[in-house]
């Protein structure tokens, strides 16, 4: 027997349990060993119910004393009582009840996990539970059990978990060969257990150190490979015949001795890594990330004065025509200082207009160029491209940012984000790019003053807004819909403009934005409240990453509760971008626990990258990264929230390798290589292992 061996093969698997296993993904022993199970029992970590406290997540196990359905306000609920001896335990379910009722006895044995609350008694809402076999009492028998994830289908087919645990039994004690991935080397080098350990003992362990032990090889292997893609990734972007950007130049000094504010210690020390990349002539791939308000704008002005300075041209790409306009006015306000030539290119220009940049782009006469994706038109030639900045990459596909690289020979890249982004996610979603953190925020800014409120304050939040439009600074009011859907009661932006044009703002400007304007219209808004010819702007969350709007100073977020936490502190950041106290206002309506959870974060810190890392831990890296359809993370184990330790050692690992067989050819990689082409063929274009 070995890997590849059919799931038919094993004793007990006829045609119809092989047809349900198969269904699930189950085709092999390979298949079946990595079926791991989502929950172990231990007697260790099994709590009695007299311990428990309100807010305890829990693993119990009780016997069902009593059940039925009970009939609210709301509709139905199925509660059942159990028992440990102990004391009682209170499980109800809101939905599902129908399908729920059936699934218990008086004196099922049940493995119990979840939240406990407390309302007259202890409860568990909407638990996960295992009904478990006479001899599955871990605290009796003194065993791990492994409980897997079972659907109704494999039930029905009689794979219990008593079935499933005898088959991963067999498998095991059969003369299976299970061949190791990594050389001993490697093994030494980082304390992993063997493959054949961490398989065997994530099924069937001893106490949980074993357990623990066979947990972390598997996901150190999950993250190897990923990392891996990373290494070749990177490998393969990395081009030698860039020009060596070597000096610091008269403009870089010349403009950041004129500056009327200190650089920040992290502003500094990102600038000096991108400078030391740009001294090699391997093209520089590097991101900087920096939370909005921390600076990237002049880190990048400075940087292209660098590149200026060693007589190279800049090309500096937003992803719409307001981003890029206040890009232009940002650098020629600094570049004029040095008497460096800068232009602006977008979309909507004349051909009249174009005519002049473009005649300077080639002859080389304009050294800096800012625009939009207008720039990687077939008519604009640089005449010697060196560095290309690109804001808010996300937004762009990996063709127009090729596309713009191949109008220099081999340029150097930074691209940049205002989206801090934890670094356990980073490293991993941009793992084929340098990481740059602006960490630090300027010393002159003034934290922006956050507040949820309830809806009944919302008099005084519209005389305070008043009084703020009174002394010539403006608002803007965010809405979460466009218009009023049958399934929603938010309020619709499109109704609320009008309320407040002509009810609540009578004598003020109230203008509106939202996603269904074309982008003129949109530009055209943003144009006039740019101008303070708008006081109050009320929108979707259409509102720019970026913009920069100084004079607003109240940002008011109807139906909080509805945003994410990044969502919600890239909103509040449209604020606090001038000299003046700023305030965001987030009006909660309908909220849950974790919505409060959200709100309260916000309440709490201005800091993007503490944010970020709530909202990961929140909501999950798949989410996060709005990936879930992408499928950029085939985890089985691996976790993007807990596991920076062994993330940083398979990055280690992995990179590492690449450098010493960029091929994977040596006879020690092997097992590597034939893993790697069959998990990630998909994703191999621009990499080559011959």
């Amino acid at each position: 027997m070995d890997l590849d061996t059919p799931i038919s093969q094993l004793s007990g698997v006829g045609s119809r349990r092989e047809t349900v296993l198969n269904e699930h993904g189950l085709y092999t022993i390979y298949d079946l060993l990595y079926y791991f199970p989502r929950r172990h029992l231990d007697r260790t970590t099994i709590l009695p119910i007299r311990n428990f406290s309100k807010g305890d997540v829990v693993t119990l196990i009780g016997s069902v004393e009593t059940f039925g359905e009970k009939s609210t306000r709301r509709g139905k609920i199925f509660q059942a009582i159990v028992s440990d001896g102990t004391g009682l335990l209170t499980l109800t379910w809101f939905n599902g009840v129908r399908y729920i009722k059936k699934l218990f006895k008086v004196g099922d044995k049940l493995a119990i996990h979840g939240k406990v609350d407390y309302y007259g008694g202890f409860t568990i809402t909407h638990p996960e539970f295992d009904t478990l076999e006479k001899d599955d009492d871990p605290v009796s028998t003194g065993k791990v059990i492994p409980l897997y994830p079972l659907t109704q289908e494999l039930k029905s087919d009689g794979i219990d978990q008593r079935i499933l645990r005898n088959m991963v039994k067999d498998v095991l004690q059969s003369r299976l060969d299970i061949p190791e991935i990594f050389p001993h080397a490697i093994l030494d080098s980082t304390n992993y257990i063997t493959l054949s350990e961490a398989l065997s003992k994530i099924h069937f362990s001893n106490g949980i150190g074993e357990l623990t032990l066979a947990i972390q090889r598997l996901k150190f292997d999950e993250h190897f490979f990923l990392q891996l893609l990373m290494a070749l990734r990177k490998r393969s972007l990395q081009h030698s015949g860039a020009v060596p950007l070597l000096d610091i130049g008269p403009y870089f000094k010349l403009i950041s001795e004129s500056l009327n504010f200190e650089l920040t210690g992290a502003q500094k020390k990102v600038i000096k890594e991108i400078h030391d990349d740009l001294k090699n002539s391997t093209s520089m791939n590097r991101l900087l990330q920096g939370d909005v308000g921390s600076g990237k704008t002049i880190v990048s002005i400075l940087v292209s004065a660098l590149a200026v300075g060693n007589n190279v041209q800049v090309a500096i790409m937003a992803p719409t025509e307001i981003l890029a306009t206040q890009h232009f006015h940002s650098f020629k306000t600094e570049l004029d200082k040095a008497n460096i030539p800068c232009a602006l290119l977008v979309g909507k220009m004349k051909k009249s207009e174009r005519a002049p940049i473009l005649e300077g782009i080639e002859n080389g006469k304009i050294p800096v160029l800012i625009g939009t994706h207008a720039l990687i038109q077939d008519d604009i030639i640089f005449n010697n491209l060196g560095l290309v900045i690109v804001d808010e990459q996300h937004r762009f596909g990996v063709n127009q940012r090729a596309k713009l690289l191949d109008k220099g020979n081999h340029p150097h890249f930074l691209a940049m984000t205002a989206t801090p982004i934890p670094r356990t996610l980073s490293i991993t979603y941009h793992g084929d790019m340098e990481l740059s953190i602006i960490d630090e925020m300027p010393a002159n800014r003034i934290p922006v003053v956050s507040k949820v409120v309830e809806p009944t304050r919302l008099p005084k939040v519209y005389q305070f807004m008043k009084e703020e439009v009174a002394v010539g600074r403006q608002c803007m009011i965010i809405y979460p819909l466009v218009e009023e859907s049958e399934k929603s009661d938010l309020s619709a932006a499109v109704e609320a403009h009008q309320q407040l044009d002509e009810i609540i703002f009578p004598d003020i400007s109230v203008g509106l934005i939202h996603g269904r304007m074309t982008s003129d219209e949109k530009d055209e808004i943003m144009a006039r409240f740019s101008k303070n010819e708008i006081s109050i702007l009320v929108s979707t969350t259409v509102i720019e990453v970026g913009v920069d709007i100084p004079n607003a100073t109240v940002m008011m977020i109807e139906h909080a509760e509805r945003f994410g936490l990044t969502q919600l502190h890239q909103l509040r950041g449209r604020v606090g971008r001038g000299v003046e106290k700023s305030y965001c206002i987030m009006v909660k309506r309908d909220v849950t626990d974790p919505s409060r959870k959200r709100l309260s974060i916000m309440e709490k810190t201005n800091d993007g990258f503490i944010i970020a890392d709530e909202d990961l831990k929140l909501r999950g890296p798949g989410e996060f990264f709005g990936l879930k359809q992408s499928g950029f993370f085939q985890f089985k184990i691996a976790n993007m929230v807990t596991d920076g330790v062994i993330i940083r050692d398979a990055r280690k690992v992995a990179f590492e390798l690449i450098e010493q067989d960029p091929n994977l050819k040596k006879e020690s990689n092997q097992v590597i290589r034939e893993i790697f082409l069959r998990d990630y063929a998909d994703r191999l274009e621009n990499i080559s292992l011959s």
